[in-house]
């Protein structure tokens, strides 16, 4: 694992560095890159294109290799396995050197067309400029409404300020990419780490493309599990509810216990219904299991975080400019 710290900053390097995590991107490269040129060469600006293979199965890392023989402002991580999209982020993160970092998807649904924008309001001041879509080409209504109760959960339990209808797409400046660099947790929302390091920030609003070429890896599981991970990595609130759900059962037990007593007092007993007694007994049980899970589920987030392992291994680093062709641990 190559963390900021243990990279070279001290050469003057790029104004702008643009980041792009890939897994199986192969179609889609080589029209990022000359969308990219095209954008980057009218702003003016020394800028270097950071890419990060996510132990990709097709041929990715074949056309990364290839944009790098063909572009010295290209370089490429080659992960060591698939570590999945937030730590390659990180990996990336941790590998640009300029002044101000831009992370882009590959699949071309953001625009490299709006990088101008966003960094026109880093020149404003800003550390953060981040692209707001304001609508969702090429995704289904569902997609869309789950995205958008999603962000709403995360205002309500989240003590962080989330911005709605927005992705990994932005610009951060130097010092907000040193603190995000400080931040190793394993479990990584980076939209949550985003808005966690705080600092001035700003919204560039845009409309989202359909994808460009290839298909989405993002199904219904994936997206389910990465909203868990959101949840659990930036609020207690599903302990409190299980907390909540407890003493809601127990004062209900208890007032239910009460109407027995009395009715067994004032007319007698009588034999319990079965179909009453199994529903009692299956929400309860249900009850109990659900906060068993909740608390499983933070107590596994402690057991990895507690086993300290590095986030990732890189495979091959190949710097922009041909700096660095070594292999890394």
């Amino acid at each position: 694992m190559t963390a900021m710290a243990d990279l070279d900053l001290s050469d003057s390097g790029p104004t702008l560095s643009i980041v792009v995590p890939a897994y199986n991107e192969a179609e889609v490269l080589p029209l990022l890159h000359a969308r990219l040129c095209a954008v980057m060469e009218r702003l003016g600006e020394p800028w270097e294109l950071v890419l990060v293979n996510d132990g990709s199965t097709d041929g990715t890392l074949a056309a990364m290799a290839a944009l790098h023989r063909a572009d010295p402002r290209v370089g490429y991580v080659n992960l060591s396995r698939n570590f999945g999209k937030e730590i390659a982020l990180t990996a990336g993160l941790d590998h640009a050197r300029g002044e101000a970092v831009i992370v882009i998807d590959a699949d071309l649904q953001d625009p490299p067309e709006l990088i101008p924008d966003l960094v026109a309001g880093w020149r404003e001041g800003f550390d953060t400029v981040y692209a707001q879509r304001r609508q969702r080409e090429g995704e289904t209504w569902l997609k869309k409404a789950t995205a958008a109760g999603f962000y709403r959960l995360m205002q309500r339990l989240s003590g962080v300020r989330l911005p709605p209808d927005t992705g990994d797409f932005r610009l951060m400046s130097r010092r907000v990419v040193v603190a995000l660099s400080q931040l190793r947790e394993h479990h990584r929302f980076m939209k949550g780490l985003f808005a966690w390091v705080g600092y001035p920030s700003k919204a560039i609003l845009y409309d989202r493309a359909p994808r460009e070429a290839g298909t989405t890896k993002w199904n219904y599981w994936k997206l389910w599990n990465f909203a868990l991970e959101g949840i659990t990595s930036f609020t207690v609130m599903p302990l409190k509810l299980a907390t909540y759900l407890g003493l809601a059962i127990g004062l209900f037990a208890a007032v239910y216990l009460v109407i027995v007593v009395v009715k067994t007092l004032l007319v007698g007993s009588s034999v319990a219904g079965y179909p009453s007694l199994m529903a009692v007994v299956l929400f309860m049980g249900g009850a109990q299991l659900v906060t068993l899970g909740v608390m499983g589920e933070y107590l596994g987030r402690v057991f990895n975080e507690s086993k300290q392992r590095p986030l990732y291994f890189v495979e091959r680093y190949e710097a922009p400019d041909g700096e660095d062709d070594a292999d890394e641990d």
